[in-house]
């Protein structure tokens, strides 16, 4: 992060990507200096002093109103949840709250039964940092065959679903549009992110795919941020071929920042006869495999560490 601090090299980024023409001003070509649009042009655009926006820009002014971030929002041409993000950024940097180690994030007993009942289904739990908290046996067989199954059990073991995606060759493979795949990863980790600027494991883990992977620091440096919440993608099983399927991620409201992750395909599909397959699969290696445990209730320890979780 450079010396603006996280919301200016937001607002930065934005500006550098707008064109003149994007929002109706004149482009003067090879005479302008600037990528984008001029510091002068945006705050034209906000309503605002150009001193104000470029000591907001530079990380020197933390107490701007909601109005004020609504009009730079306005003026950036952002969505509905890059303008959230905004906000997000700019709240944190009221708060200045010291960075802290969080403690690891449990599936609770209630999210654990839900998954026992998708059977037919690929599905798993991912927590903030998109860490995989448990998974069926599908989801296990779709995402992640050749990691253990029982690997989400242990916090220090668990498959995190970013890192996977750009560190691990079995899971770049996965997908037929990688590109597409990862940017939607990055743009989610991106907006959580500037939800949880205090929270040193996300810190550490944004610091290490930045570092061990080139494709993920160019990404990150667009600063774009969307939910990674629905789309579909086309996978390359090793096992059952390829097919197309819709993955969803479907927030946990009695679990904050836990997502339930579903890949679904269509009724009487080529896809779902791969599932299918799949889950047969499964069922006959079920002899030389730990059974699934996500329907598993805790015994008396286990319950006493997930109290404040579900």
């Amino acid at each position: 992060m450079s010396e603006r601090g996280r919301l200016g090299d937001f607002l930065y980024a934005r500006r550098a990507q707008l064109r003149p023409a994007d929002v109706g001003l004149k482009d003067y070509g090879d005479r302008r200096r600037v990528t984008g649009l001029r510091r002068e042009e945006l705050a034209l655009l906000a309503g605002v002093s150009a001193s104000y926006y470029t000591r907001l820009e530079q990380g020197q002014s933390v107490g701007a109103s909601p109005e004020i971030l609504d009009a730079v929002a306005r003026a950036l041409c952002l969505d509905a949840a890059e303008r959230r993000h905004l906000h997000d950024l700019a709240d944190a940097g009221r708060r200045r709250t010291p960075a802290r180690r969080p403690r690891p994030e449990q599936a609770g007993t209630t999210t654990l039964h839900l998954l026992s009942t998708l059977e037919d289904v690929p599905a798993l739990v991912s927590g903030r940092r998109t860490d995989v908290l448990a998974w069926n046996r599908l989801g296990h067989a779709l995402f992640a065959a050749h990691l253990s199954p029982e690997s989400p059990e242990t916090p220090a073991e668990r498959p995190n679903l970013a890192r996977m995606l750009f560190l691990d060759p079995h899971t770049r493979a996965l997908y037929a549009d990688w590109t597409a795949k990862a940017k939607a990863v990055v743009e989610n980790l991106r907006m959580v992110a500037g939800r949880h600027p205090d929270d040193t494991l996300l810190t550490s883990l944004i610091g290490e795919l930045t570092v061990k992977s080139p494709e993920f620091a160019a990404m990150w440096t667009g600063h774009r941020v969307h939910p990674c919440d629905f789309a579909r993608y086309e996978m390359r099983h090793p096992l059952v071929g390829t097919l197309t399927v819709t993955q969803q991620s479907l927030h946990l409201p009695q679990a904050q920042d836990q997502h339930l992750v579903l890949a679904v395909t269509e009724p009487d599909s080529p896809s779902r006869e791969a599932v299918t397959l799949l889950r047969q699969a499964v069922t006959a290696d079920g002899d030389r495999t730990r059974p699934d445990t996500s329907h598993r209730r805790p015994g008396p320890a286990s319950a006493r560490s997930r109290t404040g979780t579900s």
